[in-house]
């Protein structure tokens, strides 16, 4: 395990979310699976409890704490995209499992986990500050998944 490692809250399906962002993002896979050496208050011996897993280079743990959490927009991955292509094909594997949409290229997977699919074109007109800045800014205010021609053409003027 890394030194520094993201802990992700799940339910009761961590080992699910694991293999589903192992199978989504590249630089991703599955680890260790512990399971409950014996039972506990929201489960039985044998129960996965933790799962080690990294999404995109970034090692992460998936705790199985139960129904007590839940998650919200306060902690989000984001995923830069290079184009159209790799932004939709994302978005639509997170939204299309069971997850749903939200504004200005955020969405949510089945379990509740939010997610920032992210061209670089927008972060670098965002960066870049000025007109263009305002410009992609008030473009991206209007969408769900990010149109990434349409920031191009704001980002121009």
């Amino acid at each position: 395990m890394a030194k520094n490692t993201i802990c992700v809250w799940y339910d009761k399906d961590a080992e699910a979310a694991a293999h589903f962002y192992a199978a989504t993002f590249p630089d991703s896979a599955v680890g260790a699976v512990i399971r409950a050496p014996g039972d506990y208050p929201d489960g039985k011996q044998g129960d996965v409890l933790v799962v080690e897993f990294t999404v995109a280079g970034i090692p992460c743990i998936g705790l199985n704490g139960g129904p007590v959490f839940k998650h919200n927009e306060a902690f989000s991955f984001q995923i830069a995209t290079d184009d159209q292509e790799e932004t939709d094909r994302y978005w639509n594997a997170i939204v299309g499992n069971g997850g749903q949409e939200s504004e200005c290229g955020w969405c949510k997977d089945k379990w509740g986990v939010s997610w920032q699919i992210t061209p670089r074109i927008l972060s670098e007109a965002l960066a870049a500050g000025g007109g263009q800045a305002k410009r992609a800014f008030d473009a991206m205010m209007t969408m769900r998944k990010i149109d990434v021609a349409v920031i191009e053409a704001a980002r121009r003027g």
